[in-house]
């Protein structure tokens, strides 16, 4: 899935002056593929590439796959065993009918139980990893993703590096605006990032407006800020070995990756990658 899917899922939603609503995104899985789209499928063929750059078999788990989008481009690259996992019904219902291939399935990514060993890989794209907001909530699901893999298997991540606002305001505090029409409709969104250092969170507040009279929505969620060092050591104590962390080229990088893209970077971009290998042994 791509950018912000997992918004979908944990953002509290406002409309003002209406009645509390569930999720503009949620709801509406064709907005989100309006909002957000990725005709090229970067980020599934990034993470194909992953895959295949560490060997990983058939069997791969997509989680937080939104849209199915991802989890579908994984399964016509060869991977003929993909599940795709949401906690979203909308989303999962909107991915068989549009991206079918894949079994899509309803579990939370925080804590979730699909079979011990019954994967190759797990693919955890656009900072879904990091709405475990808490120290449990990433224990959760990485104690889950440990049990979901084979021996050997792999955790593949992206996400929203941490580091990167260490000294940095770049992407703080000013709104940025996107424009887009889906079935006619004016659609714009409003968002502005700050951070939250005492929770280790990056806030997102998001307004939504639209040209056809509804009144504005308002929607926020965060981010947990990981750092480097920090998902080094939390992998390895659930018996990950890391095989690679750096900062890109990646699916949202600028510029983005793409096939024959040169190799890893540092750790200092605003966007960090991971691959990691299940071990024998753990800490726990």
């Amino acid at each position: 899935m791509t950018t912000e899917h997992t918004e979908a899922r944990h953002t509290p939603t406002r409309h003002t002056g209406t009645p509390a609503a569930r999720n503009l995104l949620t709801d509406h899985p064709a907005l989100y593929e309006a909002r957000f789209p990725d005709p090229e499928r970067l980020a599934g063929r990034w993470a194909e590439d992953r895959l295949r750059r560490y060997g990983a078999g058939p069997r791969v788990l997509d989680l937080g796959c939104g849209t199915g989008r991802d989890a579908a481009h994984l399964h016509h690259a060869g991977h003929r065993a993909v599940t795709g996992a949401d906690l979203s019904d909308a989303m999962l219902e909107y991915a068989r009918a549009h991206h079918p291939g894949p079994r899509y399935v309803r579990a939370d990514l925080r804590a979730f139980d699909l079979g011990k060993g019954a994967f190759d890989a797990v693919v955890c794209l656009d900072s879904a990893l990091l709405y475990c907001r808490t120290n449990d909530e990433l224990d959760g699901l990485l104690s889950s993703c440990r049990r979901a893999l084979a021996p050997g298997g792999l955790l593949v991540a992206e996400m929203r590096n941490g580091a990167y606002h260490l000294g940095r305001t770049d992407l703080l505090d000013t709104p940025v605006q996107h424009t887009f029409t889906w079935r006619g409709t004016v659609h714009r969104s409003t968002t502005t990032l700050s951070v939250d250092r005492a929770a280790q969170l990056l806030r997102r507040r998001r307004i939504w407006t639209a040209d056809d009279g509804s009144p504005p929505v308002e929607q926020c969620s965060a981010w947990r800020l990981l750092f480097p060092q920090e998902l080094r050591y939390v992998l390895a104590r659930h018996g990950f070995e890391v095989l690679g962390l750096d900062d890109g080229p990646g699916p949202r990088t600028e510029p983005p990756w793409h096939e024959g893209a040169g190799g890893p970077g540092t750790a200092d971009g605003d966007r960090l990658h991971v691959t990691a290998r299940r071990t024998t042994s753990t800490t726990f």
